[in-house]
């Protein structure tokens, strides 16, 4: 005689549990969102990676002119001598590609072999010179700390100091150098603000360091 106890496992079999498989579990779950400042950071390194790239584009057929798309165009160089009072030879940016205000800047410099610095340094070698390099750093961070958004204005600014730079390749006639500032602290009652900057060419970091700044009055 089946036991009633057995007659009601025969009704409701035992399952096996079946453990969620975690692999592909992720693709279908978005990520929680990310703060502005890296997502900023990622969308530059990618811009600057795809528009140095040297790997051709599938299709063969398209000149090679025609495969890189320019940089944007947030100030132009008019605008920008409108903004900082650095002239020849020493203005060292060119445009500015992105402006998030009060966060970040991210401008370029074309290197070519007229720039006054190479006859001298190296008549054999050309090499933009590390100095100048952090010179045309701390003129995009200028950019941004004579804006309003920041407690800003058309007065003068001043490189105050610099730490942690490191060269991390040489930068030569022909490249595109571009310039990351992005904004750490701001004292508005002191008018000094402390950055953080990366310079890229082709994607690759080539400089980097903390800038301070400090904003200056007419006199």
């Amino acid at each position: 005689m089946v036991s009633f106890k057995a007659s009601i496992k025969s009704l409701f079999p035992k399952q096996q549990k079946v453990r969620p498989t975690r692999s592909l579990g992720f693709l279908h779950h978005p990520q929680p969102p990310r703060n502005n400042l890296v997502d900023s950071t990622s969308t530059l390194e990618a811009a600057a990676t795809a528009a140095a790239a040297v790997e051709p584009t599938s299709d063969d057929s398209i000149p090679i002119e025609k495969r890189f798309l320019a940089y944007p165009a947030v100030l132009d160089i008019n605008q920008i001598r409108e903004i900082l009072p650095h002239r020849f030879p020493f203005l060292l940016v060119d445009r500015v590609i992105e402006y998030n205000p009060g966060v970040s800047v991210v401008a370029i410099k074309n290197v070519t072999i007229n720039d006054n610095f190479f006859p001298g340094h190296f008549p054999e070698r050309p090499i933009m010179p590390g100095v100048l390099m952090v010179e045309a750093m701390a003129q995009v961070g200028g950019i941004m700390m004579l804006q309003p958004d920041v407690g800003g204005s058309k007065e003068s600014f001043f490189f105050a100091g610099v730490d942690k730079v490191r060269f991390r390749k040489p930068v030569v006639a022909g490249d595109t150098l571009v310039m990351r500032m992005n904004l750490v602290k701001l004292q508005k009652r002191f008018g000094i603000a402390k950055m953080e900057g990366k310079a890229y060419v082709g994607g690759e970091v080539v400089c980097e360091g903390e800038f301070l700044m400090a904003l200056g009055k007419e006199e």
